[in-house]
């Protein structure tokens, strides 16, 4: 059968050959796919299913059907919707609830390092914009699962928070006006409501420009072990590294409700 490129995909790429997904296999393909098949036995449908490795060496995937951002620029309009960022958090609760109890397999190995241990969970670690599919007004799931990996809630939240809130700075450089900044705080407690996060959310005000920082750093090593993907990317890790200052110049009621 025919190989059809998809889009998107700067880290690995990724073929459809009829209704599977066939992407180059990385060290933490096993793990990944662990996860996986952990969602599918508990009934998640927001994510693809794992099947397996075909005869050249990539992981297969079902395909999710629906809307993706892909190269589109700029992102159409569900992405920065009101009623898709609290899908968004809903999501995320579930992912995070059904993997709290997550067994890894032996030898477990992650992109993002580390091992599972009790009082984590397993994060997607990218679930932005980008990696979403979305049927009309409704989120079906995301798709890359190639970075996800264990470690505390508020860890995944604090990146998806970046480009859906969002929390990035503006790419040209431009301030935010009062009202900019007052829509991003609704936004961003609307996110956190629709995942039903309880704690000091003040937290997020150290753990966003951590986790822009940390995104960044991976992006700029990789790039200089020369990877053409990640050399791409180096104008994101620069928007990165001035959203991490930005938030931290936001005022401490920001982060109240």
């Amino acid at each position: 059968m025919r190989e059809v490129t998809l889009p998107g995909g700067n880290t690995t790429g990724a073929v459809l050959i009829g209704d599977v997904v066939h992407k180059r296999a990385s060290p933490w393909t096993p793990a990944v796919h662990a996860v996986l098949r952990h969602l599918e036995d508990a009934g998640f449908d927001g994510a693809p299913r794992a099947l397996g490795i075909d005869d050249q060496g990539r992981e297969m995937l079902t395909y999710l059907r629906g809307e993706t951002i892909g190269d589109r620029e700029p992102w159409p309009e569900w992405a920065s919707a009101d009623s898709m960022l609290a899908h968004v958090g809903r999501w995320l609760r579930r992912l995070h609830d059904l993997t709290a109890d997550f067994t890894p397999p032996a030898h477990e190995r992650w992109f993002i390092g580390g091992t599972m241990r009790p009082g984590l969970v397993i994060g997607h670690q990218d679930a932005g914009p980008y990696n979403a599919v979305v049927d009309g007004d409704r989120l079906v799931g995301f798709y890359d699962w190639d970075t996800a990996g264990p470690s505390p809630r508020e860890w995944d939240l604090a990146f998806s928070s970046i480009p859906w809130v969002p929390l990035a700075s503006t790419r040209d450089g431009t301030p935010l006006r009062s009202h900019d900044l007052d829509e991003r705080r609704r936004r961003l407690h609307l996110f956190l409501d629709a995942y039903g996060y309880d704690d000091d959310r003040s937290a997020f005000a150290v753990l966003v420009p951590q986790r822009a920082r940390r995104q960044a750093d991976v992006i700029r090593r990789t790039a200089d072990a020369g990877d053409p993907a990640s050399i791409a990317l180096i104008p994101i890790a620069d928007l990165l590294e001035r959203s991490a200052s930005d938030v931290e110049a936001l005022p401490d009621g920001f982060w109240r409700r």
